[in-house]
């Protein structure tokens, strides 16, 4: 089934300032060539300042660029959820395995959010797991709601816990992993975030506890205590420290993009599963402990 399309917008930057329209979308949006963005632009389909564009504009500073997007079909996904915790002012529900949280990358009807926005309207997601992570997430119902945990989200107030399966034997019991995390390039999207060079500009300080569950000959499984919110953190962090997850088709053994054609972001095939969240309840104050079982198959 088809969905209603989407408009994209973006402004114009001094960076791309000078540069024809065409060369600018083929190098935005690195999904389609040049040849494929001018029969998009004959179709009618972009916009530059409100007008229609052909494609050889020079654009300038301040200039609003529109790609409306026709409709189209999206791929598969779960439509369920499990409730984990409903009140008036909160809702934590458990996320399948290859449902998105948010709309993006494709995605604008089958995504979690609609799911259950279907039977909560007023919900709104405080947090994302990403696409083929399953586990906890936690909606706000009131505005007072999410501005006091969206104030105090990656404090000492919020405690998330993940289980990761992971390849390689970990030599540690412990680890505490302080890369920073940044965008670098990709060469199918642009650019997507991943381990980055301390001291480099750019990076963003980053905060991961691993703590090993159990080990096999090839294998560990760890407990993961996120205390920074960046994203793809927890795939990025074991990563670095020579243990990407099993299947993960975005990163290498050093948190960057794998050398020979790197999967995107939103891709799955890895065990990564979203089991704690323990937080002081924004109205109430009291202590809500969140738990998702660890979904069946998750070790292989």
């Amino acid at each position: 089934m088809l969905n209603q399309g989407y408009a994209y917008r973006t402004s114009i930057s001094s960076k791309d300032r000078g540069r024809f329209l065409i060369s600018h979308l083929a190098s935005v949006y690195p999904h389609s060539t040049a040849q494929a963005w001018q029969q998009n632009l004959n179709h009618g389909e972009v916009t530059l300042d409100g007008v229609p564009a052909l494609g050889t504009e020079v654009l300038t500073v301040g200039q609003t660029l529109v790609w409306n997007r026709p409709p189209w079909v999206e791929p598969d996904t779960p439509q369920h959820f499990a409730v984990l915790f409903d009140d008036p002012h909160l809702l934590a529900v458990n996320k399948p395995g290859g449902l998105p949280t948010l709309p993006g990358g494709g995605f604008m009807e089958n995504t979690l959010l609609r799911l259950v926005r279907k039977q909560y309207p007023n919900a709104n997601p405080v947090h994302r797991l990403g696409r083929a992570t399953t586990g906890v997430v936690l909606f706000a119902k009131t505005p007072q709601a999410a501005s006091q945990l969206c104030a105090y989200w990656n404090t000492s107030k919020v405690q998330k816990i993940y289980c990761a399966l992971a390849q390689n034997t970990a030599q540690q019991d412990a680890y505490e992993i302080l890369t920073p995390i940044g965008l670098v390039a990709h060469p199918l999207i642009g650019s997507v975030w991943a381990a980055f060079p301390e001291g480099k500009p750019g990076g963003k300080p980053s905060k991961s506890l691993a703590k090993v569950i159990s080990r096999t000959a090839s294998t560990t499984t760890f407990e993961v205590r996120l205390h920074s919110g960046r994203p793809h953190q927890i795939r990025i962090h074991l990563a670095f420290i020579g243990h990407p997850l099993v299947g993960d088709p975005l990163y290498g053994a050093t948190g960057q993009p794998l050398d020979h054609l790197p999967g995107l972001p939103g891709d799955g095939g890895y065990s990564l599963h979203a089991q704690f969240l323990r937080f002081e309840h924004p109205v109430t104050g009291e202590q809500v402990n969140l738990e998702a079982d660890v979904p069946y198959g998750f070790y292989l």
